[in-house]
């Protein structure tokens, strides 16, 4: 399996050359086309990804999150005692930005351990959440589209089905 996987994206750029060549097309003026829509894309999206990193970032430092941790926290515990605030700031953060709660994530990591129900929960809910709100504004912004209509329910619905998926998850382990 190793192998496949060392030799599938050659073999992958192999067959794309392959097939440009079969039908005559320039090759590399296609590929250089494809370079410079790419580079327009990027320089579109970059004010957005400063914009959320700066946001995350002065939330984080602000404290502004260990606070809606603990307020969130408290009525999560008259449910289930023990549960982690930490691991209510790392739901939060995740919709936003998956850097910063790989961050918040080697913190929880520390504290408790990887083992740990908290270790546990966040591993599973990093791998089934997605940043909802970086990855509608970044490919929204990048397709032109202005009209997202359930979007952004469906995300957050699906979301927090991954989010509850991964306690229950951790908590049976």
């Amino acid at each position: 399996m190793a192998q496949l996987s060392n030799i599938l994206i050659p073999a992958l750029i192999f067959y794309i050359v392959a097939m440009g060549l079969s039908q005559k097309k320039d090759i590399y003026a296609s590929f250089t086309r494809g370079a410079k829509d790419g580079m327009k894309t990027v320089a579109g999206i970059v004010p957005t990804l400063i914009g959320l990193m700066i946001a995350v970032g002065v939330l984080r430092a602000s404290g502004f999150l260990d606070f809606v941790g603990e307020f969130m926290g408290k009525g999560i515990g008259l449910f289930a005692t023990g549960f982690p605030n930490e691991l209510i700031s790392l739901f939060i953060v995740k919709l936003f930005s998956a850097s910063a709660a790989t961050g918040l994530a080697l913190d929880i990591f520390k504290e408790y351990g990887t083992d740990s129900f908290a270790g546990l929960a966040t591993s599973l809910a990093l791998a089934s959440t997605e940043t909802v709100f970086y990855t509608m504004s970044v490919y929204f912004m990048a397709a032109k589209v202005t009209k997202t209509r359930w979007t952004l329910g469906g995300a957050l619905l699906s979301t927090f089905a991954g989010l509850v998926a991964s306690v229950v998850l951790a908590a049976l382990w």
